[in-house]
């Protein structure tokens, strides 16, 4: 699960009146001084340096001078998120870019990394985006189909696995519940652009928002693990699993998926298992975590495949190391199943202190490439 962050408001409302929009991370820039806006996060302000700017290329200089860690978003009118950056400490400073066509925007900076954020409405006006490498584009149509492909096969092993909770069956559930996620895993790169489908399906207790309900996967995992026994309202919230799950379905076709967001999303990614899911948080009742990080890689994967030509011939010693890294860690992850085929992986429960470090330097190795990926692709 990729962590809750803004409030979401079904992407369709808006999405005929929306462009596309892609994000991308990088160390430098070369957008003109109009395009550049300087973010000041601190504790309790969110201050930016214009809140109009031509469209096209804008990049946000964002310097934390608060205590708390924060992040920074740049939001469409619906709260969709646009572009983001995560995980920025207190001293620090980060650059994002973002590719923007005229319209209202939000930027907004989340102290402590909860809430909605503090806001300031901005606008894009005027200008142009720049044209797009049509390999891009056939990149973006390519990962839409994987997405689709992945979407599609989840529903029947969620249907396998919804069915052995409304039947009450224990053990059934419990042997369906991690190869229903597998798909879901896959895709989460790129997780956030399905709108409010990720907090239904795949929410953790402590990753709720206020007022939300805990539903989904980990609730039922819960039940099956920890409390180990089916109620009623299990039954019921299996039944609203496969429904969101339809939803994804759907909206797997019309999601925005750009070249950025692909690379973005599976940095993010990759980042989010380094940090959190490798200490055991996101299976904690089940133990099935090594499965969850095999598909994580394997979509990181998906994404970067097919964004390396591009990025070959823009940075051809990055793709070496992107290579070179992804190898180690499919080598590492290989260690804790008997059959590469299969996805019959160690209980993480029985993975010690040592060998989750292992996993985590190897993630981490993969990550600080990985984040250099977007800007290879639009050079």
């Amino acid at each position: 699960m990729r962590a809750v962050r803004l409030s979401f408001v079904t992407a369709a409302t808006t999405a005929a009146a929306l462009a596309a929009v892609t994000g991308c991370t990088e160390k430098g820039s070369s957008t003109s001084g109009d395009h550049v806006i300087s973010v000041t996060a601190t504790d309790d302000k969110c201050e930016v340096s214009k809140k109009e700017f031509p469209a096209g290329h804008v990049e946000l200089a964002i310097e934390n001078k608060g205590s708390k860690v924060t992040e920074v978003y740049v939001l469409f009118p619906d709260d969709r998120i646009v572009t983001e950056r995560e995980n920025i400490g207190p001293g620090t400073k980060q650059k994002v870019t973002a590719e923007v066509k005229a319209g209202d925007y939000t930027i907004a900076c989340k102290p402590g990394m909860k809430g909605d954020g503090i806001r300031q409405a901005v606008k894009a006006t005027g200008g142009k985006v720049a044209k797009r490498d049509p390999r891009l584009d056939a990149a973006v149509a390519a990962y839409r189909k994987y997405a689709q492909e992945q979407a599609d096969a989840t529903l029947p092993l969620a249907e396998t696995f919804a069915k052995a909770v409304k039947d009450g069956d224990l053990e059934a559930a419990k042997k369906a519940y991690a190869p229903s996620r597998i798909g879901w895993e896959r895709t989460e790169p790129v997780a956030e652009s399905f709108g409010d489908i990720d907090p239904k399906v795949d929410v953790r207790a402590d990753g709720l928002e206020a007022g939300q309900k805990f539903t989904g996967w980990h609730r039922l995992e819960k039940s099956l693990w920890e409390d180990k026994k089916i109620t009623a309202e299990d039954k019921t919230l299996a039944d609203d699993l496969i429904t969101n799950l339809k939803d994804w379905q759907k909206r797997v076709g019309t999601a925005e998926i750009t070249p950025t967001s692909m690379a973005n999303g599976a940095k993010e990614l990759l980042d989010e298992v380094a940090t959190g899911k490798v200490t055991g948080e996101e299976e904690r009742y089940s133990h099935t975590d090594l499965v969850d990080f095999k598909a994580n890689v394997e979509g990181a994967e998906q994404s970067y495949e097919l964004l390396k030509p591009v990025a070959k011939e823009n940075d051809a010693a990055l793709v070496t190391e992107l290579d070179k890294q992804f190898a180690a860690l499919n080598t590492l992850l290989d260690k804790y199943r008997t059959d590469k085929n299969s996805y019959d992986f160690t209980s993480y429960d029985k993975v010690g202190a040592a060998d989750r470090k292992e996993l985590s330097d190897a993630v981490n190795a993969l990550a600080e490439p990985l984040s250099k990926l977007a800007a290879a692709v639009v050079k």
